[in-house]
């Protein structure tokens, strides 16, 4: 199930630092970031796949349905992480005009791990 993530951060007068170190349930194998976004993004799951999402500028909304169960989250700092599992539905939306997404997965980029029909709820 898709939950927030608090990123370890510190802050002091020469700025703030947030680290990812040993908090994620997976290895990192690819890093992506989405920026200058004009339409919805996503719009499939993962067979195997787990995400990690952080508004590094910016924010946006993002729409899981989860096996037809719905849920919404709205990422509007750099020290919160949104961790999808494989098969959750994702769309990304209502971006900022300054946002951009970092994305981390624990798989390298294949075709045929996308899911393109979105559940039906049960």
């Amino acid at each position: 199930m898709a939950k927030l993530l608090q990123i370890p951060t510190l802050s002091d007068d020469r700025g703030t630092l947030s680290v990812i170190e040993k908090i994620l349930p997976f290895e990192i194998k690819r890093v992506f970031y989405i920026y200058n976004i004009t339409s919805p993004r996503g719009g499939h799951a993962h067979h195997k796949t787990c995400l990690a999402l952080i508004t590094l500028g910016g924010e946006c909304k993002i729409d899981i349905n989860a096996y037809g169960k719905k849920s919404s989250y709205h990422l509007t700092s750099p020290s919160i992480c949104l961790l999808l599992e494989p098969h959750e539905w994702h769309t990304m939306h209502s971006f900022s005009p300054t946002t951009t997404l970092l994305v981390l997965a624990s798989e390298f980029y294949d075709p045929k791990d996308y899911i393109y029909e979105e559940p039906q709820e049960q």
